[in-house]
């Protein structure tokens, strides 16, 4: 690892953690040129899917466009930050397990809603008026109704 202090190849690890999901190494390094110590984070890489928007375009996939989307269904909620970041984490992983090198935008908004619907049905009425974009009142009246059937 490059010193970031001094550029020196060498150095020894001094503290080794994992964070508390198991998904990021934390580990604490000191350089043998300069000794001065910094921290780097490992984690598997990951590959997620391209998305393919509703107008066919193609782009990577954006996990702060589902964290912020889950932010702002969540606002003024009462749902923690660390479980918006969990339901984002869930929603990768399932688009993982598809296996598939693309998927629709309209599969990660529905993964979204379902685990919306399971942590806050406010959130869940929220995003899915947005994303659904119902046409009428009807529609999202029907929505609703279904979801006080699921309680």
């Amino acid at each position: 690892m490059r010193c970031p202090f001094c550029a020196h190849l060498e150095d020894r690890v001094v503290d080794s953690r994992e964070t508390q999901d198991g998904q990021v190494t934390r580990r604490r390094r000191e350089c043998l040129g300069c000794g001065r110590r910094f921290t780097t984070y490992e984690r598997v890489e990951e590959t997620l899917p391209a998305v393919v928007k509703k107008d066919g375009r193609r782009e990577a996939y954006d996990r702060q466009k589902v964290v912020e989307g889950l932010r702002v269904a969540c606002q003024k909620r009462p749902v923690a930050e660390e479980r918006i970041q969990s339901v984002a984490t869930e929603v990768e992983r399932k688009l993982q397990e598809t296996g598939e090198r693309e998927v629709r935008s309209s599969l990660i908004g529905e993964l979204v809603m379902e685990r919306l619907r399971e942590l806050d049905p406010v959130a869940f009425v929220r995003f899915a008026s947005v994303y659904r974009a119902f046409r009428d009142v009807g529609e999202f009246t029907a929505e609703v109704e279904g979801l006080k059937g699921k309680r």
